[in-house]
């Protein structure tokens, strides 16, 4: 196995940019393809990112992840979330937006007829609506995927959101407070129905594994519950302990997956195995 990364870029929402990267066994090019999606405040080079397209890559697949173009990472720096004035322009039709352009360059440049996605968090909730949506994704894996896009503010945050134009989310990592403007919450509000995400759940009909840690202070387990109970042909897999990102950390000090992380893996390889 000869494992090779390489970079594109892409046009996105609202004409910035999407930066990506295609990981591949240079020996073995014709390998279905994984599309991975990532979530709120995340990026493509989080954590232990890149230790798991490898794992991917060696185990018979080409593994495909990518910035969304709202996301707020400089290519220049792109390990952090640094531009709180892209961040804040964000908006769920965006990044349905991104999904869609990458899917679309994945089938016409990189010859395959179909895409299999992992999305963690909210990008598995963006992952479940494109799902649902597209007759290009032959599968599906959800790692913590939300159920609702509003559980990403309070409720009583609507008012001043709507006075003020924009509100301050927290982040825990970086300690900084990160800037979302109203248009957020209007987008949301106005395409109520197409970023329904429990309505979506219940139209995937391609195989779909949820995987979800028993201890993820982020998305509670009844969370998944609900996407499974939405669709009975899913599988939901309960990691014992894990937390919202199964062990891994950012920056990742490691070369070797954290345990839970590699058992999500594990498990999420031996799902897209069967589905062929």
């Amino acid at each position: 196995m000869m494992y090779h990364q390489e970079q594109f870029s892409l046009v996105g929402a609202a004409g910035k940019p999407i930066h990506g990267d295609l990981s591949y066994d240079t020996q073995n090019t014709n390998t279905p393809l994984i599309i991975f999606i990532h979530g709120f405040k995340g990026f493509k080079d989080w954590g232990a990112h890149n230790l798991v397209s490898r794992y991917f890559v060696q185990n018979g697949y080409r593994y495909l992840k990518f910035n969304l173009s709202h996301g707020g990472v400089d290519p220049q720096k792109n390990n952090d979330v640094t531009d709180m004035e892209i961040f804040a322009s964000n908006t769920f039709s965006k990044e349905m937006t991104d999904i869609n352009i990458v899917i679309d360059h994945a089938v016409k440049y990189l010859g395959v007829d179909g895409v299999y996605l992992i999305g963690h968090s909210r990008g598995g909730g963006l992952s479940i609506l494109q799902t649902a949506n597209d007759p290009y994704v032959k599968g599906l894996v959800t790692w913590s995927a939300i159920a609702n896009f509003s559980i990403l503010w309070k409720k009583e945050q609507e008012e001043e959101w709507r006075k003020n134009g924009k509100i301050g989310v927290y982040n825990a990592r970086t300690k900084e407070t990160m800037p979302l403007n109203v248009t957020l919450l209007e987008d949301f509000e106005e395409n109520g129905e197409q970023l329904n995400i429990l309505s979506a759940a219940k139209k995937v009909n391609v195989p779909w594994l949820i995987v979800q840690g028993d201890d993820d202070v982020n998305v509670p387990f009844e969370t998944a519950e609900k996407l499974a109970n939405a669709n009975l042909a899913s599988r939901l897999v309960k990691i014992d302990g894990a937390n919202h990102v199964y062990g891994a950390v950012h920056p990742y000090p490691g070369e070797t997956l954290p345990p839970q992380l590699f058992e999500v893996c594990e498990k999420s390889l031996k799902f897209l195995d069967g589905i062929f």
